[in-house]
């Protein structure tokens, strides 16, 4: 926090974002832009905003925005940033033509990291997390959410957990951490998967809860991975002990999990790019935010999920990166945003709202963060341009100059600052 209050000025294009819950359909086009605009921020807590000459306080520190846009500090509603070791190879098996569950099956991906992650030390996931949260931050992200699901047993998801614990006390960017247990079926219980779930639902998420390791309980409900009733089956279980939960849904085939999702009430159904109708109009009912991985399609070389189409069905819509060592290894927010305009039929202004207050509250803290509003946290992104348009037409490229956080300047691109 800036001790004793800071007024950010000269604001040429302040996007607010303004809300306290996801915003759908038409609504995701409103950004509610301040030209000429100014922020007062106080104990790390925006207290005014406004137009320039309607904010005006002696001794605060100021912070000149030079007539550049302001935006709310980006979300990045879905990783798995903590893991060991690397997968390389597998990006080019990938794009000589084998599948992502061929080389699962064979007991690489997913099942490779687990190995590499059993293995490391706790020091070492904190270490290799710190380095991966400041190149998110450096592309304007301000709040994560991390995934574990690279030990599959009770020590090293325990150990994913608290690394990520770890880190959310000790970094600027705030983790909102997901147990994903049920990523894989282990080597040790291969056949086995209802036998796995129950391990999980007995041993392993109770300690999570009791230790509030987590705030979601997640699930690859896959083909081959876990079935449409082993995932409701866990998740229920996740529910009965206060979690929130997700689902990896309808990634690879539609196996329904869109419509699990909206039935189970679930916070959001992520990748989505074989959503059936049915299942994209349960979520809009149901109000779940859909979060697309438009950086996972690309790099897997699959069709982009139906963005467009969720939009104009009234679904929330938020975008992530899934950064991950296998499928997407990248936390390009830059890659994000041209895959979304220029693939998936999204706006400008959709794409900004759905990495600032949708993806907020993909991770369930709309109240909080993902706007720049009174009351909120002090979390924004200062751009190098006039506009957040830039933030596509600078194709593949950060326009991030600054960073704020709690009121705290973290990055500063012009002094390679980072926190």
């Amino acid at each position: 926090m800036t001790k004793g209050g800071l007024l950010i000025k000269n604001i040429g294009e302040l996007v607010t974002c303004s809300g306290t819950d996801a915003k759908r359909g038409a609504g995701m086009s409103d950004l509610g832009v301040i030209r000429d605009a100014a922020v007062l921020v106080e104990d790390g807590v925006i207290r005014a905003v406004g137009k320039a000459g309607e904010i005006e306080k002696p001794g605060l520190v100021e912070l000149d925005a030079r007539g550049n846009a302001v935006l709310p500090g980006f979300v990045d509603a879905h990783t798995h940033f903590v893991f060991g070791g690397y997968r390389q190879e597998e990006f080019f098996w990938r794009i000589s033509g084998r599948s992502y569950l061929d080389i699962l099956k064979k007991g690489g991906g997913i099942l490779s990291t687990v190995q590499a992650t059993r293995a490391a030390t706790a020091e070492t996931l904190v270490e290799a997390g710190r380095r991966r949260l400041d190149g998110m931050l450096s592309f304007g992200v301000t709040t994560v959410e991390g995934k574990s699901g690279y030990g599959l047993d009770r020590d090293t998801e325990i150990k994913q957990l608290e690394a990520m614990r770890t880190l959310s006390e000790t970094h600027p960017v705030d983790i909102a951490p997901t147990f994903l247990g049920a990523h894989a079926v282990p080597e040790e219980y291969r056949g086995k998967g209802d036998e796995y779930i129950d391990f999980i639902l007995d041993v392993v998420l109770p300690e999570v809860a009791e230790r509030k390791l987590c705030r979601f309980c997640d699930v690859f409900c896959e083909k081959g991975v876990f079935s449409l009733e082993q995932s409701g089956r866990l998740l229920l279980g996740a529910k009965k002990l206060g979690m929130g939960v997700k689902i990896h849904a309808d990634e690879i085939h539609d196996t329904g999990g869109a419509g699990l999702a909206a039935r189970l009430g679930a916070v959001s159904a992520d990748h989505l790019l074989h959503a059936s109708d049915g299942g994209i109009d349960e979520m809009a009912r149901a109000g779940t935010v859909a979060v697309l991985l438009p950086n996972t399609a690309f790099c897997l070389g699959e069709t982009y999920a139906r963005a467009r189409d969720m939009i104009d069905r009234g679904i929330a819509v938020a975008l992530a990166t899934d950064m991950n060592p296998g499928s997407c290894f990248s936390e390009s927010i830059p890659l994000l945003f041209a895959l979304g305009t220029m693939y998936m039929g999204m706006s400008a202004e959709e794409a900004v709202t759905a990495v600032t207050i949708n993806a907020a509250a993909a991770v369930g803290m709309a109240e909080s963060i993902g706007s720049i509003d009174v009351g909120k946290k002090a979390d924004m992104v200062i751009l190098q341009y006039p506009s957040y348009r830039y933030l596509p037409y600078r194709t593949g490229v950060s326009c991030v100059e600054k960073v704020i956080k709690n009121g705290k300047t973290v990055y500063d691109r012009s002094r390679s600052l980072v926190y």
